[in-house]
């Protein structure tokens, strides 16, 4: 086992009802759930994402965190959260990483793997 080492899995989803396609606005949500698997407890410091419409149009966001939280997991604990975007396109590409910070000192990021999203159905990319 990996002293450093985390599983991120991600469920993306469309939202109709919040989205207007007449206006070029596209609503996705997505649900992460953050495992330790490693053997050091550590915390989610910040967050990086690229954000990739169906048209090229590339979208960066950085910041503190995840919903508000910095979650402190342990070996063999999790963290789950909802958020969301919008896209200009019926479809687009999220991925990106997450920075820690382990209680021993060590920083090190944690890959968010690509998933698509789409108004016909969400889907990871493997």
């Amino acid at each position: 086992m990996a002293t450093y080492q985390f599983r991120v899995e991600v469920q993306p989803r469309y939202l109709a009802e919040q989205s207007e396609p007449q206006e070029h606005l596209y609503t996705f949500a997505y649900t992460i759930t953050i495992t330790n698997t490693g053997q050091t407890t550590s915390q989610l410091i910040s967050r990086h994402w690229v954000i990739t419409d169906a048209a090229g149009g590339i979208e960066e966001v950085n910041g503190l965190g995840v919903v508000g939280q910095q979650p402190l997991l342990k070996p063999g604990e999790s963290f789950q959260y909802t958020s969301g975007c919008r896209l200009r396109t019926p479809s687009g590409t999220m991925e990106g990483n997450y920075f820690f910070v382990a209680e021993d000192g060590e920083r090190f990021e944690v890959e968010i793997p690509a998933f698509q999203l789409s108004d016909g159905g969400a889907r990871i990319l493997h």
